[in-house]
């Protein structure tokens, strides 16, 4: 078994010790002498990994809603801090427990009962790694053809062949490889960043952008709703995948005050950026709607379009990596008998898959990609309210054996958890719509039960239902779950763990 050397050193995760290798870990719990570092090099990933100018993109997203600078930038702000507070606590689990998150997700949902929220977090970093992949092959081919040097179908197809070469290969060599890939993308990415801000803020028009009208409450409800699923709750589900590498003795605030800065630092910044530009400009608006990335390359000069272009690539791909390596662990989690590697490997052919289809045949990006981060943000929010109120009530480290054992104190398939989350997501599903993805027409059946105005109503783009679920799911799990936790934690420590009892 691989054995990486200073995983989260104080170099920030660069290993200068031994040679680069395939990370074997699976859904093991990571060996006692294996566990170094402390809570503040888990900025580099959480950095790295949110640093994308993808970022800028979100203030033209916002104006969407209907609603002003300084509400965009309130429901931005809350929205981005919120939802990454939410990772930082359940990174917590991690340290305390050593293993994936969707394994110490079976605390609360038992070892089988487990593979529910396996599967659907499984979808949600497939989704994520498409399209930023996808975002990354355009953004390159729509720089290529400024510059003449191409732009059409073939320079397409040698940016997605680039890219994805980068994202599969990070996400199948492991932990070792992300670590460093996110360093070298913080500095190097944060740099460019900063040029491009530099060059392109004489466009900012502040008389134009405090002139854009106020909208309603719900409006600045349903960007609030779309700012946390597009960002921290696109992440919650991997969220303990790399504090899991700390010290078990490590400060649970450290983790979580790092977790949360370094993921969400960059895009506060980016966010405040994109706001400014995206008022300045109704045209600039509407073009990222649908190449969010090449669009911001509009109001570039030539000679910074490469640059431009190399951040771009360098930002997306540090999400998508991050992302592919947790959808192999979700996968093996929901029970696939493969290495890790190889799970990685499969969940990469699928995005390739869906990136083609984005880039090549799909209409209208926008509204797509918010009725999928709407969709599965709702299970998701489900899930995250129990292993919140879960992890909220536990008292003890979790049980390395019994994590692998459906005889264990965790159990194989306890039906509160499970029901739980059936019907918090049903209810948010009620409470959500999306009419710009016609695959999502039968959503919101709720609104004109409660109330609300049905789908065409004022809290039709709301999205309460995120928060919904996730309101739900944590006071359920409160008042149902806390006799079940102590009678866990009354068990006496098992025997060591081994992932092949589940997956033999």
């Amino acid at each position: 078994m691989t054995q990486p050397q200073d995983p989260l050193g104080a170099t920030g995760g660069r290993s200068t010790a031994r040679p680069m290798r395939v990370e074997t870990h699976g859904l093991d719990v990571i060996g006692e002498a294996e566990r170094k570092g402390t809570p503040r090099t888990l900025f580099w990933p959480w950095f790295g990994a949110n640093v994308s100018v993808l970022g800028l993109s979100y203030g033209a997203f916002a104006f969407g809603f209907g609603i002003s600078f300084w509400q965009a930038l309130a429901a931005g702000g809350l929205g981005i801090v919120v939802s990454f507070l939410l990772c930082g606590f359940i990174a917590v689990a991690g340290k305390r427990g050593s293993a994936p998150t969707m394994v110490l997700s079976r605390a609360a949902y038992g070892v089988r009962g487990n593979r529910l929220p396996s599967v659907i977090s499984w979808m949600l970093p497939v989704g994520w790694e498409t399209v930023l992949t996808a975002l990354a092959t355009m953004a390159t081919a729509t720089v290529l053809g400024r510059l003449g040097w191409g732009g059409g179908t073939e320079t397409r197809i040698a940016a997605l062949v680039v890219v994805a070469a980068l994202t599969v290969v990070g996400g199948v060599m492991g932990f070792d490889l992300i670590m460093r890939l996110q360093t070298a993308i913080t500095v190097i990415t944060g740099v460019l960043t900063v040029v491009y801000v530099g060059l392109v803020a004489g466009h900012i028009h502040w008389s134009t952008v405090s002139a854009v009208p106020s909208g309603s409450a719900q409006a600045f409800i349903g960007a609030l709703v779309f700012m946390m699923t597009g960002f921290g709750l696109g992440w919650v589900n991997a969220a303990a995948d790399y504090s899991r590498y700390l010290p078990r003795s490590s400060s649970g605030r450290g983790v979580i005050g790092w977790t949360t800065f370094g993921a969400s630092v960059a895009p506060l910044l980016l966010l405040v950026f994109g706001l400014l530009l995206a008022g300045s400009s109704q045209a600039l608006s509407k073009a990222v709607a649908a190449d969010p990335i090449g669009a911001l390359t509009m109001i570039l000069p030539t000679w910074f379009l490469v640059p431009f272009a190399v951040v771009a690539v360098l930002g997306l791909v540090g999400g998508a990596v991050l992302d592919i390596y947790s959808s192999g662990l979700a996968l093996l989690s929901a029970g696939l008998p493969v290495p890790r590697f190889l799970a990685a490997f499969l969940d990469g052919v699928l995005m390739i898959a869906g990136s083609v289809y984005i880039v090549f045949f799909a209409g209208d990006f926008l509204g797509q990609f918010m009725g999928f981060l709407t969709t599965l943000g709702v299970p998701i929010a489900a899930w995250c309210g129990i292993m919140l109120a879960d992890l909220a009530l536990r008292r003890r480290d979790y049980d390395d054996g019994d994590l692998h054992r459906p005889r264990g104190r965790y159990g194989d398939i306890p039906l509160p958890p499970v029901l739980l989350t059936l019907a918090a997501t049903a209810v948010g599903w009620g409470l959500v719509t999306n009419t710009a993805a016609s695959w999502l027409t039968w959503q919101g059946y709720l609104l004109g039960p409660f109330g609300l105005g049905g789908r065409i109503g004022a809290w039709a783009y709301a999205n309460l239902g995120v928060l919904v679920a996730l309101a739900l799911a944590f006071l359920g799990t409160l008042l149902t779950g806390r006799g079940r936790v102590r009678a866990q934690e009354a068990w006496a420590p098992g025997p060591v763990g081994d992932e092949r009892v589940l997956n033999p």
